[in-house]
């Protein structure tokens, strides 16, 4: 499982409608895309769930770097990103877990994410345990579809990302950058491996 998301933080006075008429026009088209687990169609909007910024954040877990590649790069659908907004950068993480959540046939309308350093001085390997038990808990909860927890080798940095039925509840960590979902493509969700990938 490969973790990929780009942001395009947008101007303080954008008007949003624009991105939610673009996702619900374009959306479907990764609905049976192959190689993808999913994709988040993210949005944060100024002064909502304490955002900063207008941002349209998509996210995506990917069964495979091959499927990921060819999205990016071959002509497998990016190109519609970059014609209109420019070429952001593309973060992408290591899958290390992934599982369904009690909400999982329920759509998403809201997400969160967090992002954690991985101290110099810190064992890896008690870090990620630390946050695999934390990532078991956060799945049980009531309105959590899927969460995922990958890395970033080259910053050395964790990634939590959650799906939920409704809002982010309370008890979220205060950290984690909130998000509405406008879409879910999810064709092979069902194929991620469920649990920890090792």
């Amino acid at each position: 499982m490969y973790a990929m998301q780009y942001e395009i933080t947008l101007p303080a006075d954008y008007d949003m409608t624009i991105i939610r008429e673009r996702v619900a026009a374009r959306a479907h088209v990764l609905d049976d895309r192959a190689g993808l687990g999913l994709k988040a169609y993210v949005i944060r909007e100024r002064g909502v769930d304490g955002s900063p910024v207008n941002q349209y954040a998509p996210f995506y877990l990917w069964d495979g770097v091959g499927a990921m590649g060819e999205f990016l790069v071959g002509g497998g659908g990016f190109q519609g990103i970059v014609a209109s907004f420019g070429r952001p950068a593309v973060h992408h993480w290591t899958g290390i877990a992934c599982h369904a959540g009690p909400a999982r046939s329920a759509a998403p309308r809201a997400a969160s994410r967090l992002l954690t350093p991985m101290p110099a001085d810190a064992d890896p390997e008690s870090v990620v345990a630390d946050a695999l038990g934390e990532l078991d808990e956060l799945a049980g909860r009531a309105g959590a579809h899927t969460t995922a927890l990958a890395f970033d080798p080259r910053h050395w940095q964790l990634l939590r990302f959650t799906l939920w039925e409704h809002a982010v509840p309370p008890g979220e960590d205060e950290r984690a950058e909130r998000y509405e979902v406008l879409h879910l493509s999810h064709p092979h969700l069902k194929e991620l491996p469920e649990g920890r990938h090792w």
